[in-house]
């Protein structure tokens, strides 16, 4: 099984993470920051990786630092738990309809840390959430998994649907990438023999 513990402390935040790659999407997420919650548990069940996520943060302040170190936290564990890369399928992309929203995901599991974010919204906030922490959650993420990541919202009105479509996207192309592909599943899928570094 590829699983991961994680715990990043700092002087903002104080984070754990455990995951299970080939889980069935079962969580356990409390981060202080209910809508952040409930993107979480979305990103568990659709890419069935198990995940239990504990923080604590200066959310005296606001939840940026939260957001971001989660990002940073689930992504050094997923990185960790990908182990070596042999075998994984690597690329992977989705299209997540929600009502009159469209978004799409696509992943390299790279080793080359980018992100693309094309995702407008139409206000600030959702709920008491700052929308603007939508991307620096991924960004983070991304970074520390090593992930080449594009996250783009074609369409779509209600600004709920616009960003749970997107972590639904992720999700969803989170869960394809990192099958072991069973025609070389001890093979590392590069014609350089590795993942990571420069091109």
């Amino acid at each position: 099984m590829r699983t991961a513990s994680i715990e990043r402390k700092t002087n903002e935040t104080e984070i754990s993470v455990e995951l299970n790659i080939d889980g069935t999407g079962i969580y356990n997420v409390e981060t202080g920051i209910g809508f952040l919650d409930h993107m979480l548990e979305q990103l568990s069940r659709h890419s069935l990786i198990d995940l239990t996520v504990k923080a604590k943060g200066d959310l005296h302040i606001d939840g940026h630092h939260t957001t971001e170190d989660c990002g940073i936290a689930i992504g050094s564990a997923m990185k960790k738990a990908l182990g070596d890369l042999k075998g994984i399928t690597r690329y992977a992309n989705a299209y997540i309809p929600m009502d009159e929203t469209l978004s799409r995901a696509a992943i390299d599991i790279s080793g080359r840390p980018f992100i693309i974010w094309n995702v407008d919204f139409t206000r600030d906030k959702i709920g008491e959430f700052d929308t603007e922490l939508f991307e620096e959650f991924f960004r983070g993420f991304a970074f520390a998994a090593g992930f080449t990541l594009h996250v783009e919202n074609l369409y779509g009105k209600n600004n709920h649907h616009i960003i749970e479509s997107c972590f639904k996207a992720v999700a969803r192309s989170l869960r394809t990438a990192c099958e072991i592909d069973p025609r070389k599943a001890n093979a590392v899928p590069s014609t350089k023999g590795t993942l990571g570094g420069s091109l």
